[in-house]
């Protein structure tokens, strides 16, 4: 994988899970950034639901993180950007809060629920393990690119 211009087309972005400086999503969040400026997102969507959670608590904008991965910015370098640009700052046992949270996140209201349940019952029909999004999302991840659950 060319994580400088990934292809999203032709693997997944990074879990949800890993982490960078303490955040959850934001390895994903990098990935996908660049592939949208490479034009190669596949079936992947920028600035999803996912992400504007990610912006919210960051305090930055979808545009304004495209902007700096953009200028050819690297993991760390985009961690250095973030703290500089982020409002209001976070202190590292909230970045550490927000991120278990993140992970431990459920579908959602009964409409999501039941979206949630299809996605399961279309990919892993006898995996009874699959209980949060980060769980569904590496799923996804996998069965899209030819796992079989």
């Amino acid at each position: 994988m060319n994580y400088s211009t990934p292809d999203l087309s032709q693997h997944p972005p990074r879990s949800p899970r890993a982490r960078l400086g303490g955040y959850a999503h934001l390895p994903r969040l990098l990935d996908k950034a660049r592939a949208q400026l490479a034009g190669k997102m596949g079936e992947y969507n920028w600035n999803c639901p996912l992400d504007q959670r990610f912006f919210a608590f960051a305090g930055v904008t979808a545009d304004a993180l495209l902007a700096a991965v953009k200028e050819g910015k690297g993991d760390a370098e985009m961690l250095e950007w973030l703290a500089s640009s982020q409002q209001p700052k976070r202190a590292a046992w909230e970045i550490l809060a927000w991120s278990q949270w993140l992970e431990n996140l459920a579908p959602g209201d009964v409409t999501r629920h039941e979206t949630f349940a299809e996605h399961i019952r279309k990919m892993a029909p006898k995996r009874d393990d699959i209980r949060t999004m980060f769980d569904r999302l590496e799923l996804d991840d996998y069965f899209s690119f030819g796992g079989k659950a």
